[in-house]
């Protein structure tokens, strides 16, 4: 299969336009209410990862990087999703992360929001259930705003 220049190239589910080359991936900062010290780095650390080993973009710090991602956790909180008949039975993390897409070469800022739900037993405190989850919570935020990010939906 043959490509032109103007078409766009894909790979690992990963579209990207040939002109785009160069990559600026800011600090997720916390803003959130509560909150968790260790979520900002490990977001900001696996987005750079998946960013590296799944495309072709050179990261750069550099202002006129084609691509400059910014972003912030906006809610970190727990709230009661069942109860049984004397107690809370289940209880639920939800992490929110509103991100800036930057696309220089077209001169256009796109910004969405990202909204995960992590539900854990309600006889955990919240730092056992922030110890059992905060992997699964940063490999899937991360995999949401990369999909938002780099797939066509």
């Amino acid at each position: 299969m043959i490509l032109s220049a103007c078409k766009i190239y894909s790979f690992k589910d990963v579209s990207i336009p040939p002109d785009v080359k160069t990559i600026k991936i800011g600090f997720i900062e916390n803003r959130a209410r509560y909150i968790n010290p260790q979520l900002s780095p490990r977001l900001t650390d696996k987005l750079q990862q998946k960013i590296a080993n799944q495309t072709k973009l050179t990261r750069t710090n550099n202002d006129d990087a084609h691509y400059q991602i910014s972003g912030y956790v906006s809610d970190y909180s727990v709230s009661t999703t069942s109860i049984t008949s004397t107690q809370a039975a289940t209880n639920r993390l939800s992490v929110s992360v509103h991100i800036t897409l930057r696309k220089t070469l077209e001169n256009k800022t796109e910004e969405f929001d990202i909204t995960r739900n992590f539900d854990f037993a309600a006889s955990l405190s919240l730092q056992q259930a922030e110890a059992q989850l905060l992997e699964e919570v940063v490999r899937n935020t991360t995999d949401e705003i990369f999909n938002r990010i780099f797939s066509n939906w």
